[in-house]
């Protein structure tokens, strides 16, 4: 890259919390940070956010009339673009863009909206506007007061990686100088956990670790849904206050065989790990944050990949899902701060089950993929 691109700020709620040594702090323990909901007619496993975030959010939608009608993922996106702007010293009324994606939006607005309609055979004045994608970057953009361009999409669940290429363009093309880009997902509904479900993908597990992310000899599929926000705000050029910098980015798209399926062997990812790597020489690359969902061919066809591009001479290997589950549009974004937090604190954060791995080096340089149903990878290489 022509140009540093500086993360000059990262900012999140998921069930990992809200504070960066809050979360810091979550990572450094081997406990999960699930607990059980009541969802599609039975006790569920998933990764929900604290009950002192939940209390946040519930005072953010009172403080202000026109947010009492906003989705979940409108509140979180809202609430975590705050704390990174301020991280980065931006004020409101800047002009600076803002991409933040969802895989599916406002879903739990959307199940009640519906089932309302179907109850009264009236839909609401607020249904349709509330429940659109772009719902999310509009409402970030109003509360933020800026004048810089606004973007949103759904590219699954490589949206929020998808979020940060867009910003990457945007400061590279000249078209603007500072933008926010990640993503917001709150999936803890019962539709939305019944189409994990007939996908038979969800996890069954009541063990220590329900989510086997990274497990590559488990059996059965074991993911669980998580929600949050994740956000981050990108600069071109060095900076002062830099957390670090995006050195590669890579993308792939596979001709699609099946709905949610990639190849054996995940040739989109391997596609874009080598672009984002392009004249890296691989031993620099200290650790992957890998997808890693914990289901048995979503997380076996990554490290085949990963296989594929190191050879024998792999990086340390991790991923998040075991601990907070799969945040959809968000999972990407949660993947780069986990990155960032071990570049900033020279510790490899591992998977306890998984085969032990220990550091030899400083981590000075780390590799985050993600990926969409369909095949839509992203690879981006943060370095300090």
């Amino acid at each position: 890259m022509s140009q540093k691109i500086a993360i000059t700020a990262l900012a999140s709620i998921s069930p990992l919390g809200s504070k960066p040594l809050e979360i810091w702090n979550n990572y450094l323990n081997s406990k999960t940070c699930f607990s059980k909901q009541f969802l599609d007619h039975q006790e569920t496993l998933v990764g929900a956010i604290s009950n002192e975030d939940a209390i946040s959010l519930k005072k953010l939608s009172a403080s202000d009339s026109k947010y009492k009608s906003l989705d979940k993922t409108v509140l979180l996106a809202i609430s975590a673009s705050r704390q990174a702007i301020a991280q980065a010293g931006w004020t409101k009324g800047d002009d600076f863009g803002i991409n933040i994606g969802s895989s599916r939006g406002a879903t739990d607005l959307f199940e009640k909206h519906y089932k309302e309609y179907l109850e009264s055979g009236k839909a609401q004045t607020l249904a349709s506007p509330t429940t659109t994608l772009g719902n999310i970057s509009s409402w970030v953009a109003h509360d933020l007061q800026t004048t810089g361009p606004e973007i949103s999409h759904s590219i699954t669940c490589s949206t929020a990686l998808h979020s940060l290429l867009n910003g990457i363009a945007w400061l590279k093309a000249g078209m603007a100088t500072k933008f926010l880009v990640g993503g917001s997902e709150a999936p803890l509904t019962d539709f939305t956990i019944g189409q994990m479900r007939a996908l038979k993908i969800y996890s069954k597990n009541q063990d220590e670790y329900p989510n086997r992310a990274l497990d590559l000899d488990k059996k059965q599929n074991t993911m669980i849904l998580g929600e949050g926000a994740s956000v981050c705000c990108l600069e071109l050029g060095e900076k002062e206050n830099a957390l670090a910098y995006v050195e590669g980015f890579g993308y792939a798209t596979e001709i699609l065989e099946h709905n949610i399926s990639i190849s054996a062997e995940a040739i989109c990812f391997q596609k874009s790990m080598k672009m984002a790597l392009a004249n890296i020489d691989m031993s620099d690359i200290d650790a992957i944050v890998m997808h890693a969902p914990g289901t048995v061919k979503g997380d076996l066809t990554e490290y085949k990949a990963i296989q594929k591009i190191f050879s024998e001479n792999l990086p340390l290997l991790t991923t998040n899902k075991w601990k907070t589950g799969h945040t959809f549009g968000t999972s990407g974004m949660l993947s780069i701060e986990l990155a960032v937090m071990m570049l900033q604190y020279n510790q490899f954060i591992p998977v306890p089950f998984a085969k032990a791995q220990q550091q030899t080096k400083p981590i000075r340089k780390v590799l985050v993929n993600s990926v969409g149903f369909g095949g839509n990878a992203v690879s981006i290489l943060l370095s300090i």
